[in-house]
Protein backbone atom coordinates (compact mmCIF):
# COMPACT_ATOMS: atom_id res chain seq x y z
CA UNK A 1 0.00 0.00 0.00
CA UNK A 2 1.13 3.47 -0.98
CA UNK A 3 -0.23 6.40 0.99
CA UNK A 4 0.28 10.53 -0.17
CA UNK A 5 0.33 12.72 1.68
CA UNK A 6 -1.61 15.73 -0.20
CA UNK A 7 -2.24 18.18 2.46
CA UNK A 8 -1.74 18.18 6.04
CA UNK A 9 -3.73 21.32 7.71
CA UNK A 10 -7.05 21.40 9.10
CA UNK A 11 -9.12 23.70 7.39
CA UNK A 12 -7.50 27.20 6.36
CA UNK A 13 -4.20 25.76 5.56
CA UNK A 14 -1.20 26.95 7.09
CA UNK A 15 -0.52 29.99 6.73
CA UNK A 16 -4.21 30.76 6.66
CA UNK A 17 -5.16 33.50 4.39
CA UNK A 18 -6.67 35.86 6.99
CA UNK A 19 -4.46 34.87 9.96
CA UNK A 20 -1.61 36.63 11.92
CA UNK A 21 -1.21 34.64 14.86
CA UNK A 22 2.50 33.46 15.81
CA UNK A 23 2.37 30.49 13.31
CA UNK A 24 1.00 32.39 10.32
CA UNK A 25 3.07 35.59 10.70
CA UNK A 26 6.31 33.71 11.36
CA UNK A 27 6.22 31.47 8.39
CA UNK A 28 5.34 34.09 6.28
CA UNK A 29 8.17 36.43 7.40
CA UNK A 30 10.56 33.22 7.90
CA UNK A 31 10.69 33.71 11.12
CA UNK A 32 10.14 30.49 12.53
CA UNK A 33 11.03 27.11 10.62
CA UNK A 34 8.17 25.68 9.81
CA UNK A 35 6.69 24.25 6.13
CA UNK A 36 3.32 25.33 4.67
CA UNK A 37 0.94 22.93 4.45
CA UNK A 38 -2.67 22.77 2.52
CA UNK A 39 -5.70 21.33 4.01
CA UNK A 40 -5.85 17.47 5.15
CA UNK A 41 -6.27 15.22 2.03
CA UNK A 42 -4.42 11.91 1.20
CA UNK A 43 -4.19 9.42 -1.77
CA UNK A 44 -3.93 5.13 -1.33
CA UNK A 45 -2.89 3.29 -4.06
CA UNK A 46 -2.22 -0.78 -4.43
CA UNK A 47 0.26 0.17 -7.13
CA UNK A 48 1.35 3.12 -7.26
CA UNK A 49 -0.28 4.09 -10.55
CA UNK A 50 -4.06 4.39 -9.62
CA UNK A 51 -5.00 6.23 -6.58
CA UNK A 52 -7.84 7.10 -4.64
CA UNK A 53 -8.36 10.27 -2.91
CA UNK A 54 -9.49 10.68 0.78
CA UNK A 55 -11.25 13.68 0.99
CA UNK A 56 -11.07 16.33 -1.61
CA UNK A 57 -9.74 19.55 0.06
CA UNK A 58 -9.96 22.96 -1.55
CA UNK A 59 -6.18 22.97 -2.66
CA UNK A 60 -6.85 19.55 -4.18
CA UNK A 61 -5.68 21.44 -7.80
CA UNK A 62 -2.25 22.11 -6.22
CA UNK A 63 -1.99 19.47 -4.65
CA UNK A 64 -2.61 17.49 -7.61
CA UNK A 65 0.39 19.80 -9.90
CA UNK A 66 3.07 18.83 -6.82
CA UNK A 67 2.12 14.75 -7.05
CA UNK A 68 3.45 14.09 -10.20
CA UNK A 69 1.71 10.29 -10.14
CA UNK A 70 -1.76 12.41 -10.40
CA UNK A 71 -0.87 12.71 -13.60
CA UNK A 72 0.17 9.69 -15.83
CA UNK A 73 -0.31 11.41 -19.07
CA UNK A 74 -1.28 8.10 -21.00
CA UNK A 75 -3.77 10.15 -22.97
CA UNK A 76 -5.23 13.56 -23.90
CA UNK A 77 -7.44 13.72 -21.00
CA UNK A 78 -5.78 11.80 -17.86
CA UNK A 79 -5.52 11.41 -14.51
CA UNK A 80 -4.22 9.04 -11.78
CA UNK A 81 -7.10 9.57 -9.02
CA UNK A 82 -9.68 6.80 -9.59
CA UNK A 83 -12.09 6.94 -6.84
CA UNK A 84 -12.86 9.76 -3.92
CA UNK A 85 -14.03 8.80 -0.45
CA UNK A 86 -15.43 11.09 1.76
CA UNK A 87 -14.81 11.33 5.56
CA UNK A 88 -17.56 14.19 6.74
CA UNK A 89 -19.28 16.76 4.76
CA UNK A 90 -17.48 19.49 6.18
CA UNK A 91 -16.36 22.18 3.53
CA UNK A 92 -12.80 21.49 4.01
CA UNK A 93 -12.82 18.12 2.79
CA UNK A 94 -16.00 18.26 -0.34
CA UNK A 95 -15.33 21.55 -1.92
CA UNK A 96 -12.23 19.90 -4.04
CA UNK A 97 -14.90 18.08 -6.59
CA UNK A 98 -15.67 21.38 -7.44
CA UNK A 99 -12.32 21.97 -9.04
CA UNK A 100 -12.26 18.36 -9.99
CA UNK A 101 -15.74 18.44 -12.17
CA UNK A 102 -13.50 18.29 -15.40
CA UNK A 103 -12.95 14.75 -15.26
CA UNK A 104 -16.34 14.00 -14.10
CA UNK A 105 -18.04 11.38 -14.03
CA UNK A 106 -16.24 10.94 -10.48
CA UNK A 107 -16.88 7.49 -8.26
CA UNK A 108 -17.73 9.11 -4.66
CA UNK A 109 -17.99 6.89 -1.89
CA UNK A 110 -19.99 8.12 1.34
CA UNK A 111 -22.70 7.51 4.00
CA UNK A 112 -25.69 8.28 3.43
CA UNK A 113 -25.31 11.21 6.11
CA UNK A 114 -22.71 12.83 4.24
CA UNK A 115 -24.59 12.45 0.54
CA UNK A 116 -27.78 13.55 2.60
CA UNK A 117 -25.87 16.95 3.57
CA UNK A 118 -24.48 16.98 -0.07
CA UNK A 119 -27.45 16.99 -1.66
CA UNK A 120 -29.28 19.61 0.73
CA UNK A 121 -27.32 21.92 2.85
CA UNK A 122 -24.66 21.72 0.67
CA UNK A 123 -25.95 20.37 -2.65
CA UNK A 124 -22.60 19.47 -4.77
CA UNK A 125 -24.05 16.33 -6.24
CA UNK A 126 -27.14 18.33 -7.36
CA UNK A 127 -24.58 21.20 -8.95
CA UNK A 128 -21.99 18.74 -10.54
CA UNK A 129 -24.83 16.65 -12.32
CA UNK A 130 -24.56 19.27 -15.22
CA UNK A 131 -20.65 18.17 -15.76
CA UNK A 132 -20.79 15.14 -17.78
CA UNK A 133 -22.90 12.65 -15.33
CA UNK A 134 -21.39 14.54 -12.45
CA UNK A 135 -20.32 12.84 -8.83
CA UNK A 136 -21.76 9.10 -8.70
CA UNK A 137 -22.52 8.09 -5.18
CA UNK A 138 -21.64 4.66 -3.56
CA UNK A 139 -22.88 4.42 -0.64
CA UNK A 140 -20.55 3.59 2.47
CA UNK A 141 -22.55 1.53 5.29
CA UNK A 142 -20.31 2.82 8.40
CA UNK A 143 -20.73 -1.22 9.83
CA UNK A 144 -19.85 -2.74 6.91
CA UNK A 145 -16.33 -3.51 4.86
CA UNK A 146 -15.97 -2.06 1.19
CA UNK A 147 -13.66 -2.38 -1.76
CA UNK A 148 -13.75 -0.38 -4.73
CA UNK A 149 -13.53 -1.71 -8.77
CA UNK A 150 -10.42 -2.10 -9.88
CA UNK A 151 -8.35 -2.15 -6.32
CA UNK A 152 -8.99 -5.82 -5.18
CA UNK A 153 -5.58 -5.38 -2.88
CA UNK A 154 -7.04 -2.51 -0.65
CA UNK A 155 -10.14 -3.30 2.03
CA UNK A 156 -11.92 -0.46 3.87
CA UNK A 157 -13.28 -0.72 7.00
CA UNK A 158 -15.38 2.76 8.32
CA UNK A 159 -15.17 3.29 11.76
CA UNK A 160 -18.18 5.37 13.31
CA UNK A 161 -16.67 8.66 15.12
CA UNK A 162 -18.80 10.50 16.89
CA UNK A 163 -18.34 14.59 15.23
CA UNK A 164 -20.81 17.26 14.78
CA UNK A 165 -22.44 17.55 11.36
CA UNK A 166 -21.53 20.82 9.94
CA UNK A 167 -23.46 24.21 10.11
CA UNK A 168 -25.11 23.39 6.80
CA UNK A 169 -26.32 19.74 7.54
CA UNK A 170 -30.16 19.53 8.26
CA UNK A 171 -29.18 17.42 11.62
CA UNK A 172 -26.49 19.82 12.93
CA UNK A 173 -27.50 19.51 16.63
CA UNK A 174 -28.95 15.56 16.25
CA UNK A 175 -25.72 13.13 15.65
CA UNK A 176 -26.34 10.43 13.45
CA UNK A 177 -23.91 7.15 12.37
CA UNK A 178 -22.22 8.01 9.40
CA UNK A 179 -21.87 12.11 9.78
CA UNK A 180 -18.49 11.08 10.05
CA UNK A 181 -15.84 8.08 9.65
CA UNK A 182 -12.57 7.06 10.39
CA UNK A 183 -11.23 3.90 7.93
CA UNK A 184 -9.30 0.99 8.52
CA UNK A 185 -7.51 0.58 5.50
CA UNK A 186 -5.65 -3.03 4.89
CA UNK A 187 -3.69 -4.35 2.07
CA UNK A 188 -4.86 -8.01 1.24
CA UNK A 189 -1.60 -8.70 -0.45
CA UNK A 190 1.37 -7.49 2.18
CA UNK A 191 -1.30 -8.02 5.47
CA UNK A 192 -0.94 -4.06 6.29
CA UNK A 193 -3.06 -1.96 7.88
CA UNK A 194 -3.65 1.98 8.32
CA UNK A 195 -5.56 3.30 10.41
CA UNK A 196 -6.79 6.66 9.40
CA UNK A 197 -8.37 9.46 11.56
CA UNK A 198 -7.99 13.04 10.94
CA UNK A 199 -11.65 14.05 12.80
CA UNK A 200 -11.16 12.00 16.04
CA UNK A 201 -13.10 13.72 19.40
CA UNK A 202 -12.34 10.74 21.59
CA UNK A 203 -9.92 7.76 21.68
CA UNK A 204 -12.08 4.48 22.96
CA UNK A 205 -10.94 1.66 23.90
CA UNK A 206 -12.23 -0.17 20.68
CA UNK A 207 -9.76 2.49 19.16
CA UNK A 208 -7.18 1.50 21.19
CA UNK A 209 -7.17 -1.84 20.07
CA UNK A 210 -7.83 -1.02 16.26
CA UNK A 211 -4.34 1.70 16.41
CA UNK A 212 -2.65 -1.21 17.97
CA UNK A 213 -2.69 -3.79 15.16
CA UNK A 214 -2.19 -1.29 12.96
CA UNK A 215 1.30 -0.72 11.10
CA UNK A 216 0.74 2.86 10.54
CA UNK A 217 -2.05 5.87 12.43
CA UNK A 218 -2.43 8.83 11.14
CA UNK A 219 -4.98 10.87 13.95
CA UNK A 220 -6.21 14.12 14.28
CA UNK A 221 -3.03 16.79 15.64
CA UNK A 222 -5.59 19.91 14.95
CA UNK A 223 -4.69 21.15 18.38
CA UNK A 224 -1.84 20.86 20.91
CA UNK A 225 -4.12 22.39 23.98
CA UNK A 226 -7.83 21.98 24.12
CA UNK A 227 -8.32 26.21 24.69
CA UNK A 228 -5.56 26.69 21.87
CA UNK A 229 -7.76 29.01 19.64
CA UNK A 230 -8.65 30.90 22.79
CA UNK A 231 -4.99 31.07 24.41
CA UNK A 232 -4.26 32.27 20.58
CA UNK A 233 -7.19 34.55 20.44
CA UNK A 234 -8.82 33.68 17.30
CA UNK A 235 -11.60 31.73 18.55
CA UNK A 236 -14.00 30.78 21.76
CA UNK A 237 -14.35 26.70 21.07
CA UNK A 238 -12.46 23.91 22.45
CA UNK A 239 -11.36 21.60 20.70
CA UNK A 240 -13.83 19.16 21.96
CA UNK A 241 -16.56 20.72 21.50
CA UNK A 242 -15.19 21.07 17.58
CA UNK A 243 -14.38 17.06 17.81
CA UNK A 244 -10.75 17.29 18.01
CA UNK A 245 -9.07 15.66 20.88
CA UNK A 246 -6.42 17.49 21.97
CA UNK A 247 -2.56 16.65 21.66
CA UNK A 248 -0.67 17.36 25.06
CA UNK A 249 -1.70 17.02 28.75
CA UNK A 250 -3.12 14.73 31.08
CA UNK A 251 -6.10 12.84 28.69
CA UNK A 252 -4.45 13.99 25.15
CA UNK A 253 -3.95 11.98 22.40
CA UNK A 254 -0.22 11.56 22.94
CA UNK A 255 -0.41 9.92 26.42
CA UNK A 256 -3.08 7.04 24.09
CA UNK A 257 -0.05 7.11 21.46
CA UNK A 258 2.64 6.56 24.04
CA UNK A 259 1.16 2.95 24.86
CA UNK A 260 1.16 2.10 21.23
CA UNK A 261 4.54 0.06 20.56
CA UNK A 262 3.77 -1.51 16.79
CA UNK A 263 2.61 1.19 14.81
CA UNK A 264 4.39 4.00 12.86
CA UNK A 265 2.99 6.98 14.24
CA UNK A 266 1.58 10.43 12.76
CA UNK A 267 -0.38 13.59 13.36
CA UNK A 268 -2.17 14.77 10.53
CA UNK A 269 -5.00 18.01 9.51
CA UNK A 270 -2.47 20.34 11.79
CA UNK A 271 -4.44 23.92 12.36
CA UNK A 272 -2.31 27.04 11.72
CA UNK A 273 -1.84 27.66 15.81
CA UNK A 274 -0.60 24.25 16.75
CA UNK A 275 3.11 24.68 18.17
CA UNK A 276 4.46 21.63 16.76
CA UNK A 277 4.14 23.30 12.94
CA UNK A 278 7.18 24.96 14.50
CA UNK A 279 10.10 23.03 14.18
CA UNK A 280 11.70 24.16 16.65
CA UNK A 281 9.43 24.37 19.34
CA UNK A 282 9.19 22.01 22.17
CA UNK A 283 5.82 20.82 21.17
CA UNK A 284 7.68 19.55 18.22
CA UNK A 285 10.62 18.01 19.78
CA UNK A 286 8.68 16.80 22.73
CA UNK A 287 6.77 14.51 19.83
CA UNK A 288 9.77 13.26 18.17
CA UNK A 289 11.41 12.10 21.85
CA UNK A 290 7.74 10.29 21.87
CA UNK A 291 9.02 9.03 18.42
CA UNK A 292 5.62 10.42 16.33
CA UNK A 293 5.90 11.93 13.16
CA UNK A 294 4.34 15.32 12.02
CA UNK A 295 2.83 15.09 8.40
CA UNK A 296 3.92 17.52 5.97
CA UNK A 297 2.90 17.91 2.26
CA UNK A 298 4.47 15.39 0.01
CA UNK A 299 5.07 13.21 3.00
CA UNK A 300 5.09 9.25 1.80
CA UNK A 301 4.71 5.94 3.36
CA UNK A 302 4.75 2.52 2.26
CA UNK A 303 2.90 -0.66 4.03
Amino acid sequence: MYIHVLGSAAGGGFPQWNCNCANCSGVRQGTIQAKPRTQSSIAISENGVDWILCNASPDIRQQLFDFKAAQPARKLRDTGIRSVVLMDSQLDHTTGLLTLREGCPIDVWCTDMVHQDLTTGFPIFNMLKHWNGGLQHHLIDPKQAFQITGFDQLEFQPLVIRSAAPPYSPHRHDPHDGDNIALIVRDLKTQKQLFYAPGLGKISDEIMQIMAASDCVMIDGTLWADDEMQQCGVGQKTGREMGHLYIGGEGGSLSYLDQLDKPRKVYIHINNTNPILNEASAECAKLQAHGVEVAFDGMQIEL
